[in-house]
């Protein structure tokens, strides 16, 4: 059973208080695959390791549904760097809406 966008963004909000996220459902909108971009203080003395780690735990009742979950975990001065080198980067949708769900994902069958 595919796991819905807004389902990703809504536990990572919940959990995290994100300064920037955004969601990328990456398999043409099956739930299946997402990329997650989030900026937040909890991930503040955590190694990059122990950040995603915190990240699948919280999604954990949906990585068994997840076949890949790409993600990028920074911390406020990272972000805040970031965006000084390349401020487009803060101007882009935080959250991206689902991909055309009349797509036919790659790899299931609806």
């Amino acid at each position: 059973m595919p796991v819905l966008q807004s389902h990703v963004e809504n536990k990572l909000k919940e959990n995290l208080n994100p300064i920037f996220l955004k969601v990328e459902d990456f398999s043409d909108g099956c739930g299946f695959k997402y990329n997650v971009f989030v900026v937040s203080k909890e991930f503040e003395g955590k190694s990059l390791l122990q950040r995603q780690r915190l990240v699948n735990e919280i999604l954990r009742e949906e990585m068994s549904e997840i076949h890949a979950l790409t993600q990028k975990c920074l911390i406020p001065e990272q972000w805040e760097k970031m965006v000084a080198e390349n401020p487009d980067i803060s101007k882009e949708n935080q959250v991206q809406k689902p991909n055309d769900s009349t797509k036919k994902c790659e790899f299931h069958q609806h």
